[in-house]
């Protein structure tokens, strides 16, 4: 029956009224095309691991769309899509033990998965015609493929050819940011991938693989994804805030929520105290007791908000923000932090950044988590450290290290941002710096940096948009050359693409070195 239902064998084999004879090689066969499919050991044997794994909650949609198909990519397509890109949807029927106004959303936070890869938009309606439509049902509700109660099968969608509508059973536990529970967002992220026409995926860490595994609180599209997804609908072609061209970003934040707005209060002051990205990719500034989510153009609508509404328990004025490989966001004030899962206290907090960060002084500048080597940065007035929480301890004997090996960053910055596009910003009174993480310097465009906060940032179209002063520093200075390259070579760990020992693979790297040499040399003369 399972191997039926999911396009491994013939769908007749799932009428009960015939009493249907196999022979046994097409069994195994199937039995064997289900476990290449799932990533277990092809055997053709209906074992305990395969049994298990067909026991796990899924997606009902099938796995082999067409019985027999077979799959040139990783990634699979149905075969039909959308023609246009602009795409309404309502919920007809929500699910009977959640918030409606949270159920609305989790599900534009799942449809802004895709569009932030391409240039999909989604716009909810209360009535009337849409392209998706969105149910909770339980057991059989009309279409003839009945859920069957928690566990199991969780929900199912149509490919657009079908209409793209989406059914979730309502009799699971469906949950909102907590391990408890089915997660909304996710399964709801999965079956609009089929609503827009990817079938499912054989990669198991790909969002479109079958099955559930669970609250991801650091949740982001796989590769293989983003490239399903892109061979139906094109690459996103909407330039990155602050300057910089990303055609295929690493994570993304949400874009398609709320229409940017000009706030008078930023744009007369366009400093801030922090900005970091939550786990699900938005981008967050804080300013004495407010907050401002940020949209590709400019400031979110509906906004400024309380910190301590959203973050219970958060006070105003943060010194820094960042949010770490585990999906955990930290906040910095004073000699205290703050750890939160999403906008949950995660725990006992404040505690003493000594407790937590040892090696990291209080009433600190900026804090991120670089790019270079995911390791995370503390900068206060002309110095920075370098904490890695994996090596004891964590913060070297040679830090702290002068903030100039940072080339064209200023001291005392008030906010640190790694942000999606693959570049690191810096800020400081209005203004912020683009630097490059490849060649460690800040990045050279025109106009060049710094640039206005308020306009690049911000959306305040009476800020300038040229280059505002002077960079910072031009030239490297000598009296710490060996730190940046402490840096460099950290970042790339000792070893190229091919897995070899060396720092063989960044031209960028060498670049920098010979102008370090150069610069020695020059002091020995």
């Amino acid at each position: 029956m399972y191997l039926a239902q999911y396009g491994y064998l013939s769908p007749s084999v799932k009428n009960p009224s015939s009493g249907h004879i196999m022979d046994e090689s097409s069994w195994r066969r199937a039995i064997a095309e289900f476990q290449s499919f799932a990533g277990l050991n092809t055997t053709g044997e209906l074992d305990d691991e395969t049994i298990n794994v067909m026991s796990l909650p899924r997606c009902g949609v099938r796995d082999k769309v067409g019985f027999g198909e077979s799959r040139a990519k990783r990634y699979a397509l149905q075969g039909s899509r959308w023609r246009v890109k602009n795409l309404t949807y309502k919920i007809s029927k929500y699910p009977s033990r959640l918030n409606r106004a949270e159920v609305d959303a989790e599900l534009a936070k799942a449809f802004s998965v895709w569009a932030d890869y391409t240039d999909l938009t989604f716009t909810q309606k209360g009535k009337g015609q849409v392209h998706i439509e969105i149910r909770f049902e339980k057991g059989e509700h009309g279409d003839g493929d009945p859920f069957d109660g928690p566990g199991g099968t969780l929900a199912h969608a149509y490919f657009p050819v079908y209409g793209g509508d989406a059914h979730f059973d309502d009799a699971e536990v469906w949950s909102i940011n907590s391990k408890r529970g089915t997660n909304l967002f996710q399964v709801a992220a999965h079956e609009f991938g089929h609503s827009l026409g990817l079938s499912h995926s054989d990669v198991r860490s790909a969002l479109m693989a079958p099955f559930y595994r669970g609250y991801d609180p650091a949740f982001q599209l796989d590769q293989d994804d983003i490239q399903g997804i892109q061979a139906l609908y094109g690459h996103k072609s909407q330039i990155d805030i602050g300057g910089g061209f990303s055609q295929n970003p690493k994570i993304p934040r949400a874009t398609t929520q709320q229409p940017a707005s000009e706030d008078p209060a930023l744009c007369s002051d366009p400093s801030f105290d922090t900005i970091f990205n939550s786990a699900d990719g938005a981008t967050f500034i804080f300013k004495g007791e407010h907050y401002w989510k940020l949209t590709e153009n400019g400031v979110a609508a509906g906004y400024p908000r309380l910190i301590s509404r959203a973050w219970p328990g958060l006070p105003g004025n943060i010194d820094a923000a960042f949010t770490y490989k585990n999906g955990k966001t930290y906040f910095f004030k004073g000699s205290k932090y703050w750890r939160y899962n999403g906008q949950k206290v995660d725990g006992d907090y404040p505690k003493d950044i000594s407790e937590g960060f040892t090696g990291i002084p209080d009433n600190i500048d900026a804090a991120l988590v670089w790019s270079g080597n995911g390791k995370i940065y503390f900068y206060k007035g002309s110095k920075f450290w370098r904490f890695d929480p994996a090596q004891r301890p964590p913060v070297k004997s040679t830090y702290p290290k002068p903030l100039s090996n940072w080339e064209g960053i200023p001291d005392n910055v008030d906010a640190a941002l790694q942000y999606t596009n693959g570049y690191t910003y810096f800020f400081k009174g209005g203004t912020y710096w683009r630097f490059n993480d490849r060649t460690f310097s800040v990045d050279k465009d025109d106009p060049a940096f710094p640039r206005s906060t308020g306009y690049w940032w911000l959306g305040c179209s009476s800020a300038p948009r040229g280059t505002i002063g002077g960079n910072a520093r031009l030239t490297i200075q000598p009296a710490d050359d060996e730190d940046v390259g402490d840096i460099l070579f950290d970042a790339d760990g000792g070893h190229d693409g091919a897995g070899n020992s060396g720092f063989v693979a960044n031209s960028n790297i060498w670049t920098l070195v010979l102008a370090l040499a150069v610069a020695l040399c020059s002091r020995a003369a």
